[in-house]
């Protein structure tokens, strides 16, 4: 620590308050001698005339005066002369003291529930969350701090076994999903909102058009001649009949797509939510789901899969964090961007945050508020009281010296007074 000799004047002005101190403690010291010099010169006149004994009143009162004023300044900061009297130094004196009323002071009038969360209500955290995201500039800073912090994120996420853990969390959340209800109420909602009817219109459109195929007619007309007497074969009954089932085939289909409510449609309604019914309650499709849902999970391309994507985007995000690429970076801050805006434009949102942030904040502050205290009780304890004093000196030791000249009035006055009063006394 510095002492007084080295001590540094950092704060503006500090410079000039000292030497502003120092001019008015040698014009006090100056008064304080002259008044001195006038008593002794007053009181070796006194046979000259009367007049001397008031003017010697005076400078003796205004010397004193001077003198008790003097002593009251100086053991405020330092013991008189270099003299172990009693109560002087006080601040020196009193430093555990004087730490902990000053933390004590801060934490009861500072700190308490009702100033903090007052003052933190008048701060509109929300709006300047927005302004601070919408400035582009400072969007891309905060998009390349995340993009340096990033690949120490992903490092410490494997070297630490965070990685590892969470795998095991997600594959143990993803055993534990009931599929069947899930798939059965994600068919039903397919089913409400018709959705199946255009698959349904679809499958009608392949079987149509599989019908028609050569190849298709084809083959059924060799079944059909295999099952035929030989007399119908020689009259090619086979190819009349194939004709007239895929006709009437065709026919069927075209009539069910063309008319929303056919009765082959309600069937299929029922066959469908037959089914889903069946999909969420039925024992045996519950059971093969889950034997589904444990295959696919135990596949070691699903883990092979896992580690391909992991690897890649942590080779992407060491990328852009390098340098090497912009793209994530650009995204980043327009996301930054783009939700400073949103933000801006909603004051629900916006004062939803400033609602959360006074919440959080008082009771951090309600928390932390007795280490506060004891923080800066230790600080102060910890100061070098010659630097300390010094500097409260510089700040208000200007005013101090102006009681020395107060005093030195005073006291002249005051024993002016009493002179006179005893002269008139003696006139009696």
């Amino acid at each position: 620590m510095k002492t007084v000799g080295t001590f540094s004047f950092d704060a503006p002005g500090d410079a000039e308050r000292a030497a502003e101190l120092r001019r008015v403690k040698a014009l006090a010291t100056l008064v304080l001698a002259s008044t001195l010099l006038l008593f002794v010169a007053a009181k070796s006149l006194l046979n000259v005339h009367p007049v001397f004994g008031f003017i010697a009143a005076f400078a003796e009162a205004a010397t004193i005066g001077g003198l008790a004023d003097w002593y009251a300044v100086v053991a405020l900061f330092k013991r008189p002369l270099g003299l172990p009297i009693p109560h002087t130094a006080i601040i020196q004196s009193n430093q555990a003291r004087i730490a902990d009323k000053l933390g004590e002071f801060i934490q009861v009038h500072f700190l308490e529930a009702g100033p903090v969360e007052a003052k933190l209500k008048e701060i509109d955290f929300g709006s300047f969350v927005a302004d601070w995201l919408r400035d582009r500039k400072r969007s891309d800073d905060l998009a390349r701090f995340a993009l340096r912090l990033l690949p120490e994120a992903f490092s410490a996420t494997e070297s630490s076994g965070l990685m590892t853990f969470i795998i095991r969390r997600l594959s143990s959340q993803l055993q534990a999903i009931d599929l069947a209800p899930l798939a059965a109420g994600t068919l039903r909602g397919f089913v409400a909102e018709g959705r199946h009817q255009v698959l349904f219109d679809d499958l009608l459109r392949v079987m149509h058009d599989t019908l028609t195929q050569k190849e298709t007619m084809a083959m059924i007309r060799e079944k059909v001649r295999a099952e035929l007497p030989t007399l119908l074969r020689l009259y090619r009954a086979d190819k009349f009949l194939v004709n007239k089932i895929v006709a009437s085939a065709t026919a069927f289909f075209n009539e069910v797509r063309s008319d929303p409510k056919h009765p082959f449609r309600g069937e299929f309604n029922r066959m469908v939510l037959t089914f889903v019914d069946r999909l969420g309650t039925d024992q045996t499709y519950i059971d093969r789901i889950d034997g589904l849902k444990r295959d696919l999970l135990a596949r070691p391309e699903l883990a092979d899969l896992a580690r391909t994507v992991w690897a890649n985007t942590r080779a992407f995000i060491e990328r852009s964090a390098s340098g090497e690429t912009q793209v994530l970076q650009h995204h980043l801050a327009g996301m930054f961007v783009a939700a400073g805006e949103a933000l801006a434009g909603d004051s629900e949102l916006r004062a939803e945050i400033n609602k959360g942030l006074v919440t959080v904040l008082r009771s951090f502050v309600a928390d932390q508020k007795s280490g506060v205290s004891t923080f800066i009780s230790d600080q102060v304890k910890a100061w070098n009281m010659t630097q300390l004093i010094s500097l409260i000196e510089i700040n208000i030791g200007r005013d101090l010296q102006y009681i020395r000249f107060n005093g030195s009035l005073i006291g002249g006055l005051a024993g002016l007074a009493l002179y006179t009063a005893e002269f008139l006394l003696r006139l009696l």
